[in-house]
């Protein structure tokens, strides 16, 4: 069965592949964050990693990846003060990125509430983009220590 074919005699395809489309585009930087995410994790030493660098992909999993955001971002900065603390690097924050992670995810979750939410998605997406420009530097600051 030629399901392509099916798919373009429906009236309705144009909107499907549209939307298909859409979340593959909608997707795309979502993935590249947690590329950064699992990067930045292999940088830190096995013995001081909260988290594995392939769980962020977790995030991923509808609805389970709203609370796992949460906890990942904490286990991210665990690791990362435990790697810049046994390196003796020092960073400006005791928990490097946990305060704004916390709130981007916070903000994200906010989204959902009427009226208010579109503020707090926009603060949120705001607040994302920091934490992964922060979570980036840290990667390149744990890179360069290791030259």
């Amino acid at each position: 069965m030629n399901y392509l074919a099916i798919l373009l005699g429906d009236p309705m395809a144009p909107i499907l592949i549209g939307v298909a489309i859409g979340v593959l585009i909608g997707l795309l930087p979502l993935i590249f964050y947690l590329i950064t995410l699992s990067k930045t994790l292999k940088e830190v030493e096995q013995t001081n990693r909260r988290i594995e660098p392939g769980q962020v992909w977790l995030t991923l999993i509808p609805l389970f990846g709203l609370v796992w955001q949460f906890i990942m971002v904490n286990r991210i900065a665990d690791s990362l003060k435990a790697e810049f603390a046994a390196r003796n690097i020092q960073v400006e924050e005791d928990r490097p990125g946990a305060k704004l992670g916390v709130t981007y995810c916070t903000l994200m979750v906010c989204g959902v509430i009427p009226f208010v939410g579109t503020l707090a998605s926009l603060g949120g997406f705001v607040c994302w983009i920091i934490y992964w420009v922060k979570i980036n530097g840290y990667k390149t600051k744990l890179i360069q220590a290791k030259i």
